[in-house]
């Protein structure tokens, strides 16, 4: 490979990879797994670099995409084995993070996977609805109703979430959006 693309793929790992951590984190609720799960996606990334540098419009959505099914097909080999995790991770403090940070990790290991993935990618990665479709190979109407039964489930757990279960909210509307930080981790 060229000093050129490793310069840029530097460049890349560079701006994106806490962002990916921070988006996995919230999605498996283990830093460990969301470490290694992104150093993987890291990892493949550079031996696909060339593609994904040239015809790939998002690489940064490639390397989530990977890690995140990374942190799924773990889950499905080692249930147990994430149970322990979640036991172990739920009253960990972890440095340089905000209590609040940490609540709303904590309410999103309440949900079920499909919302938990739906609601980072919309409110940490800031993407459309249509983009995370695109990205989970789902139907815009099944991201919607992950998106509507996650946020009804967080409820209970974040009263930021309180306020756009009320009637007058527009559920489309990025303005409507509840407000998690989008801060990197």
């Amino acid at each position: 490979m060229g000093a050129e693309l490793e310069r840029e793929f530097d460049a890349f790992y560079a701006s994106t990879h806490r962002r990916v951590v921070g988006q996995i984190y919230a999605m498996t609720g283990s830093l460990h797994e969301a470490e290694d799960c992104t150093q993987e996606a890291f990892a493949r990334a550079w031996q696909q670099w060339p593609k994904l540098a040239g015809r790939h419009g998002n690489p940064e959505a490639w390397v989530r995409t990977v890690a995140a099914r990374l942190a799924v097909s773990s889950w499905r080999k080692a249930v147990n084995r994430l149970t322990a995790h979640r036991r172990e991770y739920r009253d960990s403090e972890v440095s340089g993070m905000s209590p609040d940070h940490l609540a709303v990790v904590s309410a999103l290991r309440k949900i079920s996977a499909d919302q938990r993935m739906a609601i980072v990618l919309y409110h940490y990665a800031g993407l459309s609805v249509e983009e995370i479709a695109i990205e989970t190979s789902s139907t815009q109407s099944s991201v919607k109703a992950r998106l509507a039964r996650g946020r009804r489930a967080l409820a209970p757990h974040l009263t930021e979430f309180a306020d756009s279960l009320a009637p007058e909210a527009t559920k489309n509307s990025r303005a409507a959006r509840p407000q998690i930080s989008r801060r990197e981790i």
